[in-house]
């Protein structure tokens, strides 16, 4: 994609036990992330998709070129969302995102979309336009805390994300009282390891540790086995 650059992401399913084992691994390599609160924020999305659940399917049948949008906040502060696009080409992965306010939010959300034809943001403008093309919409929210390692070379972020939920089809993204249920076993962990060119053969040797289950681990997907 022109002008982005691409990382690629590994994603794979551990246990909390394991979790705890990588983790007590990587704090004497890696750095937490200075953004959370000891390394750690919960994320809020909502997920655009349409009738037929093109965005799902395309996940589901693992097509090599596809696009998903999705609004996120973080701690629940509704006065700093990004609209993103995460976009899949090949084994890379692409993304793309810009400022929006929570009236700008609701406005998408009521279908009331004609001032974005015209938005100075290109993300926004695009969107418009796949909300023509395909009738995307909001359709999902999902939660879910996360706790980051950062380590510089190679530009590499290994994640844990535990205690996933979902909003099943209620889009009031911007409620913090939005009743929520579970999406991910309560034992389980999301790792997912992001990097640049190369993994550092330091962070592969301590993610080596525990017998990993590599897989396709969708929040997104997760959240849909509610509907």
């Amino acid at each position: 994609m022109k002008g982005l650059k691409g990382r690629r992401e590994l994603k794979h399913g551990i246990t909390k036990a394991d979790c705890y084992l990588i983790r007590n691994n990587l704090q004497h390599f890696m750095t937490l992330d200075p953004h959370g609160n000891n390394g750690k924020y919960l994320i809020r999305s909502v997920y655009f998709d349409n009738f037929d659940n093109r965005i799902m399917n395309q996940k589901t049948e693992g097509y090599y070129h596809r696009d998903k949008f999705r609004a996120r906040l973080y701690d629940y502060n509704t006065d700093f969302i990004n609209l993103e696009k995460k976009s899949k080409r090949d084994n890379l992965t692409y993304k793309q995102k810009c400022k929006i306010t929570a009236a700008e939010y609701e406005q998408i959300r009521i279908g009331e979309l004609d001032w974005m034809a015209e938005d100075s943001r290109d993300l926004i403008r695009e969107l418009y336009i796949n909300m023509n093309l395909y009738q995307l919409k909001p359709t999902t929210v999902v939660d879910y805390e996360r706790e980051v390692f950062i380590y510089p070379h190679g530009n590499v972020r290994v994640t844990f994300d535990s205690n996933v939920r979902t909003s099943y089809r209620n889009t009031d993204f911007l409620n913090p009282d939005l009743v929520m249920v579970e999406a991910l076993d309560p034992n389980d962990v999301i790792l997912e390891v992001k990097f640049d060119e190369f993994l550092p053969d330091i962070i592969k040797s301590l993610l080596q540790v525990v017998n990993t289950r590599k897989t396709a681990y969708s929040k997104y997907l997760l959240s849909r086995r509610y509907g």
